[in-house]
């Protein structure tokens, strides 16, 4: 029976990545937005499709709905952070008069049980016989939220023998693709080869800011597909962020800064070290709390919070904390801290101005996009300039931070996950 105008075509969501997700403590920004995509995709009839050892296979919707609920749960989205040990720590750390070596990397650690369980759920999927790519849906939606695997010729095989299958994909960014020097040798091949794959087959892709829109349709072009829809919708941030918290009492009296992201050199930690190493040589250091799992090229910053006896003195790193506890300290913090070279969006940043939480953010586009003038904008490779605006920041009654909290409220910044969701829905509704 042909498909109503405007009805809603079947979805083909790809779980490959998701299901991996479990062999990690807490979860990063892509991860959020491919948990709630299934979630919204599976929770309405979607077939899940994940890479077995027989290749692209199509599995059982509840059996993909469960292991979302399980990786979740794992990684306590909505845990009371009374059994968050990750944040009890952080918060005896800040506390405390003087860090030592030992304490000042703080991290999750699940446990053999834990590790165990997680390696026998990846195992099971990755040997899941599942059913043939030929049960899909003819003029189905295949959604790839991550372009996980896009890169592998392989595994975009079945796409040329199902043309009436109709690819739509997640771009987050082309960073790798425009500063390389960013990310591992290998992206520099990986990213254009899986962006080229996309732009060479995909009916339509996905991004979350107008920044992204641009590049995608400029490299689009490059690889003859000028021609490519594009929708943008803004990455819908956590309810959890949205709920009333106060700033923690077991903290007061205690000044403090947050950064979150995983630690590589995009990020730009080097810069806050720095500025922290100047600020402890002077006896006018507050906390720093790294939020964010280690990730690569990142020996530079390793070795300087290890050997640095300042930094060893204020500078707390906490990988696998929960969304509940990132809230939590949010609430207290002077400021968020964002001194990135290059961004596809900076969840941080909206996640902060959702929770009413100031803003010190690199002059990016998207940052503007995504914050307005809600943030404090410098340079990236401005120290000096981050050095006074953090000190500004940790002032008992700074008028800095208070320019800012009375931008926030200004502007009145809004949380529409559904309005993300929608426009989605509409946007596949219509290719």
């Amino acid at each position: 029976m042909p498909m109503t105008h405007g009805a809603p075509p079947p979805v083909v969501y790809d779980v490959t990545r998701l299901v991996t997700r479990g062999l990690n403590t807490s979860p990063n920004g892509i991860d959020r937005i491919d948990f709630a995509l299934a979630r919204h995709f599976l929770s309405r009839g979607a077939i899940p499709l994940s890479c077995t050892a027989l290749g692209p296979r199509l599995a059982k919707t509840d059996e993909a709905l469960a292991a979302i609920d399980e990786i979740e749960s794992f990684w306590r989205e909505d845990a009371d952070i009374g059994r968050d040990a990750v944040y009890q720590a952080v918060v005896a750390a800040l506390k405390a008069e003087g860090a030592n070596r030992e304490s000042a990397q703080l991290a999750r650690k699940p446990g053999f049980a834990r590790i165990e369980r997680n390696w026998r759920a990846l195992r099971d999927w990755a040997f899941h016989l599942g059913r043939p790519l030929s049960e899909i849906p003819e003029g189905a939606i295949y959604f790839n939220g991550t372009q996980f695997l896009l890169d592998r010729p392989w595994y975009v095989r079945w796409l040329d023998a199902r043309p009436d299958v109709k690819p739509v994909a997640f771009v987050y960014d082309l960073l790798p693709v425009d500063q390389p020097q960013f990310f591992r040798p290998i992206e520099a091949t990986l990213h254009p080869r899986r962006n080229r794959n996309i732009a060479h087959r995909a009916a339509g892709v996905v991004v979350s800011a107008r920044v992204v829109e641009a590049r995608f349709k400029a490299f689009a072009a490059e690889n003859g597909r000028a021609d490519i829809p594009v929708c943008v919708a803004r990455l819908p941030v956590s309810p959890v962020f949205e709920t009333q918290t106060p700033a923690p009492p077991e903290l007061a009296g205690v000044d403090y800064f947050v950064v979150c992201g995983t630690i590589e050199p995009r990020k730009n930690h080097l810069l806050l070290l720095n500025v922290w190493r100047a600020l402890g040589a002077r006896g006018e250091a507050p906390k720093l709390v790294i939020i964010g799992k280690r990730g690569w090229l990142n020996e530079n910053v390793v070795d300087m919070m290890a050997r640095c006896p300042t930094l060893a003195a204020n500078v707390i790193e906490a990988a696998g904390l929960s969304t509940p506890g990132l809230r939590r300290l949010m609430a207290g913090a002077r400021a968020l801290l964002m001194p990135s070279f290059g961004e596809g969006f900076g969840l941080p940043v909206a996640e902060a101005l959702v929770a009413g939480a100031p803003v010190i953010a690199s002059d990016l586009d998207v940052f503007r996009e995504v914050g307005g003038d809600a943030p404090d904008y410098l340079d990236p490779i401005d120290g000096l300039g981050w050095l006074r605006a953090i000190r500004d920041y940790a002032e008992p009654n700074s008028r800095r931070r208070a320019a800012a909290l009375s931008r926030i409220a200004a502007a009145r910044i809004e949380n529409r996950p559904q309005q993300f969701f929608e426009t989605i829905d509409q946007f596949l509704a219509g290719l």
